[in-house]
């Protein structure tokens, strides 16, 4: 796929979120696009196509919470990102994408006694735990009031 060509308003917007998340990826660690194209399901290219501004391909909107969890966006580079993204896609994404609710809990782990093992297994640990949200959020949608508080009953659970 050849890069697009430049001079389209939408094209500009495009390419001005897709240059924010490009900076972001280059300031992580080595492994971040590979586990970004893991989570997404893809394969590395179609991390570059949608990280590369000279690229017109759009980033899905049902892959920005999963981009924001992989590649730790801090929250002045999420909003930068957000509102250039809507800019170039008005109404495409949902609050949940704009207001995500999260808790933080603490997991204690064993020092590996190297800094670089120990960045690795710490990545591991928040990469299972954004898999594992995602998977929960799949498995168990929020759902209306109903008389179980929201939770799913033990045959949902358990399959049966």
């Amino acid at each position: 796929m050849s890069p697009a060509p430049g001079g389209a308003p939408a094209t500009a917007a495009v390419a001005a979120y897709k240059a924010i998340l490009q900076r972001v990826l280059e300031n992580r660690p080595s492994g971040t696009r590979g586990r970004l194209a893991q989570a997404l399901g893809k394969n590395r290219s179609f991390v570059t196509q949608i990280t590369n501004p000279a690229y017109l391909v759009p980033i899905p909107a049902k892959h920005v919470a999963i981009i924001f969890d992989v590649c730790h966006l801090s929250g002045a580079e999420r909003t930068a990102f957000l509102e250039a993204y809507g800019r170039a896609h008005p109404g495409r994404l949902r609050a949940s994408h704009r207001e995500a609710r999260t808790r933080t809990i603490a997991v204690t782990v064993p020092d590996l006694g190297d800094d670089k093992k120990n960045r690795a297994l710490e990545q591991l640990v928040i990469d299972f735990a954004a898999q594992l949200a995602r998977y929960a959020n799949l498995r168990f949608p929020t759902q209306g009031h109903s008389p179980s508080g929201g939770r799913p009953d033990a045959s949902a659970a358990t399959g049966r």
